[in-house]
């Protein structure tokens, strides 16, 4: 028998598949991880055919080393998936299969963990005990702590018994056992079970969900009980004997989306994202391979997950940017999902208040089955939105981040014993530090771009390739100490609110405060137990989490994300400042929103103030048909980067001059076409250009031959790689 093989080498040159012929002793399966010779190593590949006959030569045919584990790793279906990754985002074979197993588990950093136990062996205690010597007080108390405990951890009994627990096993009076131990992520969670009854409009979106063969876009207000739509269509797949996946944009969200899937299901469900420990992932990963786990529940690699008879998909918020991969292999959640979803005829579902326009239109000319809600559960009408011209608080005197108006709310709020949301997306304490003597921004040495300050621990940060620095006393430029900050963070808004409200609690939740994995956790469960009066956050405390004693959300520069030079940046605004409003009055207590900005007048904003998504869409979607932007054509941009400045100019000179013959070639096929410095033109320090391109619609062909020209540039020196329809074209 003869194995064909992908050895995980990530490299073009070995983007091949290998013969290894299989030893009589080694059971070896469609998916198995194996060790095999590669050149003068042995090194891990996967198994994706098995075959009585090979195309080569026996004798130069080596062996199979051996099979890391018993259970194949991947599943048939996940090899299919792989081939869908490799053919859309133009990756090697090994690339896309890294996708589906945990890094440290293919790099053999993490095991299955055991822990050893004692107990008594079949003896005759007051016998033995009758035999030990009167010095022997340790063994006896030892034998006489496990006939009353049982099997107990051996570091538990080293600890209290020291040497007696090895002599009493040398001589056979206690016994060792090894059991496997998973290790549990949030085990801290509460799994009491609600009972919740459905409305008529949830049992009817769920029926629909049913009786569908399309994918099902739920498009409901914030509080309109998406989340229980989710659940009960879990419960129903896993009574029919097949799994479920659910994926939500946020890693935040997923320890409160977790425990209510462990108060109803237990340990059928598993959780899967990168904010686990390694060990953790592992044990999940394997509980989901070997069936014993049949929901999983993580962010967007977890659509991935080796579960088999898949029966359900959930992506709860689809519009989140959250769902496209930044890095290689460049997917789109929602692309891969639809696939896995057709190949296993499972159910599709993705749900929103603010729904991705190209998700919108699919669903407005039938390609998928919509469903609408258009109540809170609670029958309360969505909070007021109170617009603040902050132009207007500066000419009255008000140089503060909170308008008179937010800060009335916020005392109203917290005298009645409610909690508040302050949202702003920007953390730490100011976006920039400029001398006022030279003009001089700090910026980072290996980007581009400013540093921000965070007072907490007195550094400067990038906040694009992470480096910190020491806060200056004294411009680096000039050497004034004349320095002044610019722009407000999460940090500084902090600070300002406690000089306003000193009793109130105040937490902070934002990427520096939530870099473990329990740090969402317990900022969100110290909210949600009322043990804090006001969460300061960015984009996280906007996303799918329900506070029911949240009664007021201050907005502060609402304006921000308008004005990116990105033709997403209305429909960014327009579903950042839904959502973060639909986080007050989801209980009994109506809600407000404050919305503080420097252009009341913007037309994003007054259809985010009347929540107008029908209007959004219409006025958004014309303008995208007109100027010819996605869904109307496809953006691609080929991004080359280098860490000579010279190089990236020169590859991208010429992979631009052998692009535009395509171009000159097909130019009723191309909308746009160009070759300049990136805005952000230095990064991580590689220095970056960019060709950018925009294509009608459906040339699959154009795209294809643009990778395939992008790839004959791309070697060690200069990194040359394509992103069709990025998220961030900066």
């Amino acid at each position: 028998m003869y194995a064909r093989v992908i050895v995980d080498i990530t490299h073009s040159e070995v983007d091949k598949v290998f013969e290894y012929k299989i030893p009589i002793d080694l059971q070896v399966e469609l998916g198995s991880r194996v060790l095999v010779p590669f050149g003068s190593k042995s090194i891990e590949g996967i198994v994706i055919g098995v075959s009585n006959s090979c195309e080569f030569e026996e004798s130069k045919i080596k062996p199979i080393v051996s099979v890391l584990e018993q259970t194949p790793a991947l599943t048939p279906e996940t090899l299919d998936l792989a081939n869908f990754i490799v053919n859309n985002c133009h990756v090697t074979k090994a690339t896309a299969l890294r996708l589906f197993l945990p890094s440290e588990m293919r790099k053999g950093k993490v095991r299955e963990q055991f822990v050893t136990y004692y107990q008594l062996a079949e003896i005759d205690l007051d016998k033995v005990i009758n035999g030990l010597r009167s010095s022997a007080k340790k063994q006896k108390e030892l034998l006489f702590y496990l006939k009353e405990n049982g099997k107990t951890e051996s570091a538990r009994l080293t600890e209290k018994f020291s040497s007696a627990v090895k002599t009493l096993f040398d001589k056979g009076y206690i016994i060792a056992l090894k059991e496997r131990r998973l290790r549990n992520p949030y085990k801290e969670l509460k799994r009491e079970k609600k009972e919740i009854s459905l409305t008529g409009a949830q049992i009817n979106a769920i029926e629909s969900v049913q009786n569908s063969n399309k994918p099902t876009l739920i498009f409901g207000v914030t509080g309109s009980g998406k989340t229980e739509i989710y659940l009960e269509l879990i419960d129903k797949t896993i009574k029919q004997n097949k799994t479920a996946i659910m994926l939500v944009p946020e890693i935040s969200l997923t320890p409160q989306m977790l425990t209510q899937l462990k108060q109803r299901f237990k340990e059928n469900a598993a959780i899967l994202h990168s904010g686990l420990s390694a060990g953790e992932r592992f044990d999940e990963w394997w509980r989901i391979r070997t069936g014993e786990a049949k929901i999983v529940i993580g962010a967007r690699s977890a659509v991935f997950a080796p579960v088999e008879n898949l029966g359900l998909i959930v992506i709860d918020e689809e519009h989140d940017g959250s769902y496209v991969s930044e890095s290689s292999p460049r997917y789109s959640t929602v692309d891969v999902a639809t696939f896995r979803a057709k190949i296993n005829n499972a159910k599709l579902v993705m749900g929103s208040a603010t729904p991705a326009i190209e998700s919108y239109l699919k669903a407005t000319t039938g390609e998928y089955n919509l469903v609408t809600l258009t109540e809170r559960i609670n029958k309360k009408p969505l909070p007021v939105i109170e617009t603040v011209d902050m132009r207007k608080e500066v000419r009255a005197g008000n140089s503060s981040y909170f308008s008179r108006a937010l800060k009335f709310e916020l005392n109203e709020c917290l005298e009645k014993g409610n909690q508040a949301i302050i949202f702003l997306n920007q953390r730490g304490y100011s976006r920039s530090v400029i001398c006022t003597e030279c003009g001089h921004v700090q910026k980072c040495d290996l980007c581009d771009v400013s540093l921000t300050y965070h007072k907490e621990d007195e550094s400067l940060l990038c906040h694009y390739c992470g480096t910190k620095y020491k806060m200056i006393k004294a411009c680096t430029e000039c050497g004034s100490t004349r320095l002044r900050y610019g722009g407000t963070g999460t940090e500084r808004v902090v600070d300002e609110l406690k000089k306003l409200f000193p009793k109130a609690k105040i937490l902070r939740m934002d990427r520096d405060t939530t870099q473990t994995k329990e740090g969402h956790f317990k900022i969100l469960s110290e909210f949600s137990e009322h043990k804090a009066d006001i969460l300061v956050g960015t984009q996280m405390v906007a996303k799918g989490h329900d506070f029911p004693a949240v009664t007021l959300v201050g907005i502060l520069d609402a304006d921000m994300s308008l004005h990116f030079s990105d033709y997403r940046s209305a429909e960014r605004t327009f579903q950042l400042l839904t959502q973060v409003s639909g986080r007050s009055g989801r209980a009994e207590d109506a809600g407000r929103v404050i919305l503080q900005t420097y252009s009341p007048e913007n037309p994003v904003l007054i259809k985010a103030i009347n929540y107008d998504y029908e209007g959004f869409f219409k006025h958004e979607i014309s303008v995208r048909k007109a100027t010819s932007f996605p869904p109307f054509s496809d953006i691609l941009r080929v991004l080359v980067q280098a860490s000579e400045e010279e190089k990236a100019d020169a590859v991208a000179i010429k992979l631009g001059g052998e692009l535009s013959k395509l171009y000159n070639a097909n130019r009723e096929r191309f909308r746009f076409f160009g070759c300049m410095k990136a805005p952000v033109k230095k990064l991580q320090g590689k220095y970056r250009c960019q060709i950018l391109m925009r294509i009608s619609s459906g040339n699959f062909d154009i795209i294809d031959k643009i990778f395939e020209k992008a790839k004959e540039y791309n070697d060690k020196a200069v990194q040359v790689f394509v992103e069709i329809n990025p998220n961030n074209l900066n």
